[in-house]
């Protein structure tokens, strides 16, 4: 298989490192339009078949003309490049997957080139991060076992194994994203019908081996192509998981407009947007630096098989590696990607045209996969 990786950021970084310590990879490129940041990653994993290069991903005839060398392409650029490297990915008929990115209908976007995807015979699965990505796996893999599935319920968070005020939160991906995902609404599905809800909101105390008491609150983004997926739930929603508090101070943030990308007021005749603001003081505040964060994942998919009510309950606990120095929210989405990437790549996903991780990725060779990289995905069945 050979391979290319789109972007050199921690992302990208991380998938490559995966990437050439994966039997059956055969060569890994690592493009950036940075040839300097191509140059220091490829220096610190120091393997011969990863190899770098400059690539104008706002480019689409260089950005196909790259592209076609490989089975398959991993974008790990913002989610603003996923529609033009999808399209130069099926005019070059190589297989794409990306990290998603449900902002701006992003993934809609994506989704729709379905028909052009399979006219060239090639496989596009947009949202492999962890939520949408892990989330979307085992949700699909439990709505399979079931005959009829009625609810699916999603807990997922990225924190700092030992809390500091006056937030109790490290970021651990873009802190732009985060402060869309508690500003837009969240989409979910109750008593059978679609609805949108406010952010921050139906806080409820949830636990997990060594972490607990936490709270989970609704955020947008989370369900991303599942209420799609799975129309006929009776119940679909997505929790973000922190530390006690969390969501109140957020919560004040969002109703002051500091959140809002679209607010500005003026300041001595001059026009200022308070999100950009808070987000340079917030910077240093979250600023993970060297401490230790985990993620925790709890998906709960509910249904009838033979006749009687059954639960699936897929859980994760991942912390940071202390010794590669590598995140924990970095393993969980790197990780992910990568493998389903090497699953078109090798053949192991047959199906052409475009799909949302749930409608696709084999669950169980995906939980047996990224157990082989330390991160553990527990099944527990209940039957009532």
């Amino acid at each position: 298989m050979k391979i290319a990786v789109l972007g050199a950021g921690l992302m990208g970084k991380e998938v490559a490192r995966d990437l050439v310590n994966s039997s059956g990879v055969e060569a890994v490129a690592l493009a950036d339009i940075d040839l300097n940041r191509v140059e220091f990653v490829c220096r610190q994993l120091n393997v011969q078949m990863l190899n770098g290069y400059r690539v104008d991903a706002s480019d689409p005839t260089e950005l196909s003309t790259f592209m076609a060398c490989y089975d398959v392409v991993i974008n790990a650029l913002f989610y603003s490049f996923n529609t033009i490297v999808v399209e130069a990915a099926i005019e070059a008929g190589v297989h794409c997957v990306d990290l998603g990115g449900h902002i701006g209908n992003v993934t809609d976007q994506v989704l729709m080139k379905d028909k052009n995807a399979r006219q060239r015979g090639v496989t596009i699965i947009p949202d492999l991060g962890v939520a949408p990505g892990m989330i979307n796996i085992l949700s699909g893999y439990g709505m399979e076992k079931l005959d009829r599935g009625q609810a699916i319920k999603l807990y997922v968070g990225g924190i700092p194994v030992r809390p500091e005020p006056p937030l109790e939160y490290n970021h651990v991906f873009s802190m732009e994203g985060l402060l869309d995902h508690y500003t837009d609404p969240a989409s979910i599905i109750r008593n059978g019908n679609k609805q949108r809800i406010s952010s921050l909101t139906e806080i409820e105390k949830i636990y997990f081996d060594r972490f607990g008491p936490l709270e989970a609150f609704h955020t947008s983004g989370g369900t991303s192509t599942l209420s799609r997926s799975f129309p006929n739930l009776d119940t679909l929603e997505y929790k973000t998981i922190r530390y006690p508090g969390h969501a109140e101070k957020f919560k004040l943030l969002v109703d002051l407009n500091l959140t809002d990308k679209n607010y500005s007021v003026d300041v001595n005749g001059q026009n200022i947007n308070p999100r950009t603001v808070l987000l340079k003081t917030l910077d240093p505040i979250v600023d993970l630096k060297e401490k230790d964060d985990a993620v925790l994942l709890r998906v709960l998919v509910e249904g009838l098989r033979a006749g009687k009510s059954s639960a699936y309950t897929y859980e994760m606990i991942t912390l940071k590696d202390r010794e590669s120095g590598v995140t924990a929210m970095a393993r969980a989405t790197a990780n992910t990607i990568s493998v389903v990437a090497q699953m078109a790549a090798s053949g192991e996903i047959q199906k052409r045209g475009v799909f949302p991780p749930e409608q696709i990725v084999p669950g169980a060779s995906y939980i047996e996969a990224m157990a082989k990289r330390d991160v553990h995905i527990t099944e527990t069945v209940t039957e009532n």
